[in-house]
């Protein structure tokens, strides 16, 4: 489908136009409270600029969407069947998905207000849920994509804070005896590359699954809503716009989420940062690849515990970390519920 074709189709349905521009607000939110993990650790160690820093963050993302879309669809394909809304008409799954992305903005605004970063992936997924079950009850879940999610939450987490530790703990052994100073500009410019590969994986993973939502309406209009979701090719002008609009949603708001994950959770080195970057890369490339729709913030912040741990555990903020992790457990129930409630009352028009 082209941009003008798709245009039409938006400019010939009002409520695909209102699900469409309500998705891209979810991108934009995602952009201020998701997206700057990808280049926290960088920013906050000095060796970027923001302005610099977000403006890699938006190449990388828009790469990372572009080259694993190519190699593999799977986390699309993975969001694009979450929910199974029956013999509902079209009309009743686009209101659904309207009122899913206007609870999953309300939801990680509120975050944001606190500085606290959200995962808008698990957002989304509590939120498309909680809204297809006001539709179609319990029987809206499909239980073996869910899996992917809580199989993801888990090999995440770990991978996350595992690999994390070892790198870190492999960077400090081989570097004992040097001149810290000496090795300053080295791991400047490896932190540098490792921010890249973090904005890289963070488009490949959270620019699929919202590109997912945004099919799911055109699988709606041409009547196979989630059964034609097995093969599909995602248009290359719908990764830049997608791309376009998570960088300006970092440029918006992304200051305070970098000063949560970057300064407050743990008071990060140039060598840290860029092992808890590698760290993070390598898991989201491993859950990409297998197709498993994991949360970049969950990564990312589980990266940073692991390196503050090789030092000692004391220096962690396990204060910062208690509000994260209540924000993480919450987001499935409240988001959902929030998304039941929405999908109830959209409904009732």
């Amino acid at each position: 489908m082209t941009i003008a074709q798709f245009w039409g189709s938006m400019t010939a349905n009002p409520l695909l136009f209102i699900a469409v521009s309500l998705t891209l607000g979810v991108i934009l939110v995602n952009g201020w409270t998701d997206a700057p993990n990808a280049i926290a650790t960088c920013v906050t160690t000095r060796c970027m600029k923001p302005k610099a820093a977000i403006l890699m963050a938006a190449v990388f993302n828009f790469l990372g969407v572009f080259v694993m879309t190519q190699i593999s669809n799977q986390v699309a394909v993975t969001i694009t069947k979450m929910v199974n809304f029956g013999k509902a008409d079209g009309t009743a799954i686009i209101t659904v998905l309207c009122a899913s992305m206007f609870a999953i903005v309300s939801w990680a605004t509120l975050a944001w207000v606190f500085g606290i970063p959200t995962s808008e992936s698990h957002a989304l997924i509590a939120g498309l849920t909680g809204g297809a079950m006001a539709l179609t009850g319990f029987s809206a879940i499909v239980w073996s994509e869910w899996s992917k999610v809580l199989i993801g939450i888990v090999i995440s987490v770990v991978l996350g804070f595992g690999l994390a530790w070892l790198i870190g703990k492999l960077v400090t052994t081989i570097c004992y005896k040097m001149n810290r100073p000496k090795t300053e500009p080295f791991f400047k410019g490896a932190q540098i590359v490792g921010a890249a590969s973090m904005a890289f994986m963070h488009g490949a993973q959270d620019g699929q699954k919202f590109m997912g939502i945004i099919l799911l309406c055109v699988f709606t209009l041409q009547g196979n809503a989630g059964g034609a979701a097995t093969s599909f090719v995602i248009p290359t002008w719908l990764m830049l716009v997608c791309s376009l609009v998570m960088a300006a949603g970092t440029a918006i708001g992304g200051k305070k989420i970098i000063k949560s994950v970057g300064m407050d959770m743990v008071k990060l080195e140039k060598y840290q940062g860029f092992s808890a970057d590698i760290a993070s890369a390598i898991s989201l490339v491993f859950c990409s690849v297998f197709g498993l729709p994991v949360s970049t913030t969950h990564v990312k912040t589980t990266s940073i515990m692991g390196v503050g741990a090789v030092k000692r555990v004391s220096a962690i903020n396990f204060g910062v970390v208690k509000d994260m992790v209540m924000t993480w457990i919450l987001t499935f129930p409240g988001c959902g519920i929030l998304a039941f409630l929405v999908t109830k009352l959209f409904l009732l028009f």
